[in-house]
């Protein structure tokens, strides 16, 4: 019963990234009717081992695996693109480090 929920959660995985993108008018989409005919082709059935199923789940993980890779690259290039130049020591604070100071006052720190 395990592997017949495997293409289930495929299928939500996509939609919900589909979700993502598109808003809530996603079912409208033509994404959305191509992505639930395919399942519905390709869905179990009690028949025996069947090739061309496998490779369809196979291609439906590959394709959420790029989904899913795409909006978090998005996101990344978001937060950290685009912003001109930064101050030594806001670069530093985008990884953790702060910058050392001189002690003794040689009148350049801040």
């Amino acid at each position: 019963m395990a592997g017949l929920a495997s293409p289930l959660r495929v299928c939500r995985g996509i939609l919900k990234e589909l979700r993502a993108m598109q808003g809530p008018s996603y079912k409208r989409s033509l994404a959305y009717s191509y992505i639930m005919d395919q399942f519905r082709k390709n869905k179990v059935t009690g028949e025996r081992y069947c090739r061309a199923q496998q490779e369809a789940l196979h291609a439906s993980h590959t394709y959420l695996c790029l989904l899913a890779s795409s909006r978090n690259h998005q996101a990344l290039h978001n937060l950290y693109h685009g912003k001109g130049e930064r101050s030594p020591e806001e670069v530093a604070g985008l990884v953790g480090l702060r910058l050392p100071t001189q002690p003794g006052g040689k009148g350049w720190e801040k």
